[in-house]
């Protein structure tokens, strides 16, 4: 049975600098402020969203999270975009903005686009073109893609 959610109302990130983090998502991503949370006097928290799609992220204050957590260099979400042409103008508009990106990338089953923010968090956007039907496992090794397999191993 499923759980009966109707999708993820937002992903929350920790930043160092919520005044450059808010500016930088909204240019990078088209996305608008939507709340701003603020606690003991401090402004701790921004709710941004996608009016159209209907997404959100929310902006944590790396200081006022549990463990001041730094996720530099790592992907802590994947966003979908609406196709391969949607990815080349999220490239086009890093590069008219000077925001670094990984330039995109072909995978087996799509492409990706990696963007690092202000503070090495990388936002990934994948055009995921393989089917989401069944299992298939995907091995890398060293950072590059090696191979598939079929049999899950997080299961065994």
């Amino acid at each position: 049975m499923s759980a009966q959610i109707d999708g993820i109302l937002q992903v929350k990130l920790p930043v160092t600098d919520l005044a450059r983090s808010v500016p930088w998502y909204c240019a990078v991503l088209g996305l608008r402020l939507w709340i701003e949370f603020v606690e003991d006097g401090e402004l701790c928290g921004a709710g941004l969203i996608d009016d159209e799609a209907g997404f959100g992220l929310a902006l944590r204050d790396r200081r006022a999270t549990v463990s001041a957590p730094h996720l530099r260099g790592f992907d802590v979400v994947a966003l979908r975009p609406t196709s391969y042409a949607a990815l080349e103008v999220l490239a086009a508009r890093c590069a008219d903005l000077g925001v670094e990106h990984s330039g995109i990338q072909g995978t087996p089953d799509g492409a990706h686009l990696d963007i690092p923010d202000p503070d090495g968090t990388v936002l990934r956007l994948y055009h995921y073109t393989g089917p989401t039907s069944g299992f298939t496992g995907m091995e890398m090794r060293d950072g590059a893609f090696v191979g598939t397999y079929d049999t899950p191993r997080s299961l065994a």
